[in-house]
């Protein structure tokens, strides 16, 4: 029997997924559950559109992001801060911090999506990667000057 999966099921398909499943198993326990729905024509269209639409926004937030990348990839960030001898920082910068900055800019950035392994902890120019999409990674410079 041909079903539509409505959720995950876990050994036998995804959300969205049509698949050939022995009618006593979709019957008693797939359909019975609200896991799937039979794989009429209607519902086999319905999941393609609704797989269209996915690919659609997906592609969107994609573009946003490469968009939002390319203006990043020209800012600067500058952050002043105590400092002691040698460059060194009384304290250190942090994602947060930058994610602050950014803010100000007019750039809403999740301090999440700054990828900085360790905080800054000198005077100076740095360059922090920001991770906007899976696929898309833009580069911001974070300068460092005393106050």
């Amino acid at each position: 029997m041909k079903v539509v999966f409505l959720k995950d099921v876990k050994g036998q398909g995804k959300k969205g997924e049509i698949k050939e499943v022995s009618e006593g198993y979709a019957t008693n326990f797939l359909i019975p559950r609200g896991l799937a729905a039979a794989g009429t024509d209607s519902a086999v269209k319905k999941v393609d559109q609704q797989n269209k639409a996915e690919q659609k926004r997906k592609e969107q937030e994609k573009q946003e992001a490469e968009a939002l990348g390319a203006k990043l990839n020209e800012t600067t960030v500058t952050i002043r801060t105590k400092s002691g001898e040698g460059g060194r920082l009384f304290g250190a910068i942090t994602s947060k911090q930058i994610a602050e900055q950014l803010e100000k800019l007019g750039y809403k950035i999740d301090k999440r999506k700054i990828v900085l392994s360790d905080p800054i902890r000198t005077l100076g120019v740095t360059k922090v990667p920001v991770k906007l999409h899976t696929e898309v990674t833009a580069t911001i410079s974070v300068q460092v000057s005393e106050e």
